[in-house]
């Protein structure tokens, strides 16, 4: 399995996965593996999307009705295995197609023509049997996600068309937002199960949700697989993540539009214990952060111990959202090599900037986070933050490590704060730099607490200007 591979990476492919290099490290030739942006440019050359072979199949031959009157799960089923055979594209013409879970496999091409809209069903029983999958950073058998691929390898789902989760108020979204009466949410009594078995250690095979889940599914999610597209299409509605990869790898998402900003945990792109992942050219309006890289919760994240690393986010425009670039909180397996450029930050509902969030819970590490060049013409709360004391708080034996983070010609206008950085007394945000930024409007410049060398060169924060390093105790 693609895990288990992960999971026993040596030292020596590790480094040469980072420098980009195919075969085992040779010291002589390797002796500086590429680090900063340079490792961004070598991470953007070698993500590269699959290719299929020119052989196409017509939804419509496989029985799936274009009106959306009558469901159309088998013909999804049937074409996706007849594409699967030999390799091809699986055609969604114009029309509405109404279907339940969609399952795709490894050469198969999801395309959504434009003028095409698929409606998933909004019967939780359309997304049995239950899945491997994980929720919120957990393992568990639970109702498959909307478009579900494990363990397979050169897949994508492109197009023009639209793929409507049809989640409101009414259906999926109640489980988050209705009292169950008793202090919590319809989702509560599962969600609490599920962590006390991760925390047991109880095998995954037990955690079976199955029918009676209240956990909402993901609406993509690819688990263990590889050579990975999502390019062109809408997702609107969702159930709560839009697209979340986990333990997979060469991942591209491009010129994509995830628009569901009044779903709760309608998180954008959620890349989990995943590698060479690209997000690029998109348009996230969301009800939660818009990229938010993960790597497992707690218990669960240190047993499959696997990080989300080699990631890049370039010219996307985040609008609504709790987070633009977002690292946490279930970051277990620890986050590393993060770049983020060119994007554009810009509405009065967009509430951070950057932002880590994390807690001795949690625990992991991340570092080599790098963040240039990204406008911010609006933005809520605050521009930077880094915040150990998410939820739980400092009530657990995990302490996070958070460290060398790097920013560079960031502008923004408004907040509540320019740079927001709490970490704890026995492991201070260290190595934080910040060059050539301006932050303006904001309430107050900066909240600083267990702070080790905060560099600020050339940098103005209402119109006061700072070149300085800074260690803040409490």
């Amino acid at each position: 399995m693609r895990r288990i591979s992960a999971a026993i990476t040596t030292i020596a492919s590790a480094v040469a996965l980072a420098a980009g290099t195919a075969g085992p490290v040779n010291a002589e030739e390797q002796a500086e593996p590429a680090q900063g942006w340079e490792l961004a440019e070598q991470i953007k050359e070698r993500v590269q999307p699959p290719e299929f072979p020119d052989r196409e199949f017509l939804l419509t031959d496989f029985g799936a009705d274009p009106t959306g009157e009558r469901i159309s799960t088998d013909a999804f089923a049937a074409a996706i295995d007849a594409a699967s055979e030999r390799g091809g594209t699986v055609v969604v013409p114009e029309g509405e197609f109404l279907t339940g879970a969609i399952h795709l496999e490894s050469d198969v091409n999801l395309h959504v023509s434009t003028g095409a809209t698929v409606r998933f069903s909004q019967d939780p029983q359309d997304y049995l049997p239950a899945v491997y999958t994980r929720w919120e950073g957990v393992e568990l058998y639970n109702y498959s996600p909307f478009i579900y691929a494990h363990d397979v390898h050169n897949v994508a789902i492109t197009g023009g068309g639209t793929l409507d989760g049809q989640a409101d108020e009414e259906h999926w979204w109640p489980w988050k937002e209705e009292s169950n009466g008793q202090g919590g949410v319809i989702e509560t009594e599962d969600r609490d199960a599920l962590f006390e078995m991760a925390e047991e250690g109880v095998p995954v095979e037990e955690r079976d949700f199955g029918a009676d889940s209240r956990l909402r599914p993901n609406f993509i999610q690819f688990y263990e697989s590889s050579d990975i597209l999502v390019q062109g299409v809408t997702l609107t509605n969702s159930p709560m993540w839009m697209i979340h990869p986990v333990l997979s790898e060469n991942v591209t998402v491009d010129s994509v539009v995830l628009d569901s900003p009044d779903g709760p945990n309608s998180d954008g792109v959620n890349p989990e214990s995943s590698r060479d992942v690209v997000i690029k050219n998109s348009v996230f309006d969301n009800g939660d952060d818009c990229i938010a890289i993960k790597s497992g919760r707690n218990a669960d994240g240190r047993r499959v111990n696997v990080p989300s690393e080699n990631i890049v986010v370039y010219d996307n425009e985040m609008r609504d959202g709790h987070g633009g670039v977002v690292i946490g909180s279930e970051m277990s397996g620890s986050v590393h090599n993060v770049f983020a450029e060119d994007n554009t930050m810009d509405s009065p509902e967009l509430l951070r900037a950057l932002r880590i969030k994390t807690n001795s819970v949690r625990g992991g590490t991340v570092e080599h986070v790098y963040f240039r060049d990204n406008r911010v013409p609006q933005i809520s709360d605050e521009v930077i933050r880094v915040n150990f004391r998410y939820e739980e708080g400092d009530a657990g034996d995990h302490t996070p490590v958070v460290r060398d983070i790097n920013i560079e010609d960031v502008h923004s206008v408004g907040g509540e704060f320019a740079l927001y950085l709490r970490g704890y007394e026995r492991s201070p945000i260290s190595d934080v730099t910040i060059t050539d930024s301006s932050f303006a409007d904001v309430e107050t410049p900066m909240r600083l607490e267990h702070v080790d060398g905060l560099t600020l060169n050339d940098v103005t924060i209402n119109g006061e200007h700072y070149d300085e390093t800074i260690n803040q105790g409490a």
